[in-house]
């Protein structure tokens, strides 16, 4: 998902979802909790645009109770936890950019600031997260995600810390309002550096962008804050505010239009 950032708001997005799943106060008692949302996010069409653009976001997300789970915005995959540690393994698939503008929501992962650069496919992934709550509150986490096809694309690495920094609960004892700050880099091999920001000889020849090899290394952090109100046990009402910045050998792409970015988004859940 990473060739929009729009689209890799999802990492942002999909972080209240597992404590909705484990939470059976909505009166689920087989312990599967399917979440169906919808909303609006913002942020750039490409990694480096300097433009701003909406889209509507959909959030349909089925945990099991024996661990395996079906998400817009996990994948397809299992999941499960052993005392302070989670972890998971899904298939999930990362998004293609165009290199121009196209029409509806397909737009919204193209630029025709990328003209002659030509298009970067999309591609099946293999989704690896690893999280350690050290306290309560309190998440550590590692992801990465591995193309199975196109594999020019080049594999990524996350790694995030998140904490709760204020809760209020209802007279039953329950979370009404929770608010977290999280703080995210992002690591990249050198094909994708490539993919994403670097300029092959072919590509310079056809724009107006020089030639740009790019090493692997960390491309991006995010920071964000996210507060998510619980109307009751089955309503809820989930807003995220973020920004991220562009780094290394990332930044000095002559594709980037911009370093930083703001991105966010405001979505509403319901949960049978």
């Amino acid at each position: 998902m990473q060739s929009s950032t729009l689209l890799a708001l999802a990492g942002l997005l999909c972080l209240p979802l597992p404590a909705l799943a484990a939470d059976d106060s909505a009166g689920n008692t087989s312990g599967n909790v399917l979440t169906v949302g919808a909303g609006v996010a913002a942020g750039s069409p490409y990694a480096g645009d300097d433009r701003t653009k909406a889209m509507p976001i959909i959030v349909l997300d089925y945990n099991m109770a024996n661990g395996f789970f079906a998400s817009t915005m996990r994948g397809l995959g299992y999941g499960g936890q052993a005392g302070a540690f989670s972890y998971s393994a899904a298939l999930g698939y990362r998004g293609e950019r165009a290199d121009h503008q196209r029409k509806g929501l397909r737009g919204l992962a193209g630029s025709d600031y990328l003209k002659g650069m030509g298009k970067v496919e999309g591609n099946a992934s293999a989704l690896l997260n690893l999280g350690y709550s050290p306290l309560p509150g309190v998440q550590l986490s590692v992801a990465g995600d591995i193309p199975l096809n196109h594999r020019e694309n080049g594999a990524t690495l996350q790694l995030g810390a998140s904490g709760q920094v204020y809760s209020r609960n209802d007279s039953r004892g329950v979370p009404q309002d929770t608010v977290s700050l999280g703080l995210q880099t992002s690591w990249g091999e050198k094909k994708y550096l490539q993919t994403m920001y670097g300029v092959t000889a072919t590509q310079a020849a056809r724009t107006a962008f020089r030639q740009y090899t790019p090493k692997g290394g960390f491309y991006e952090a995010q920071a964000s804050v996210s507060w998510e109100h619980r109307i009751d046990a089955r309503w809820g009402v989930n807003t995220v505010l973020g920004v991220e910045r562009r780094l290394g050998d990332a930044a000095k792409s002559p594709i980037v239009q911009r370093k930083s970015a703001p991105m966010g988004a405001a979505y509403v859940t319901y949960r049978y």
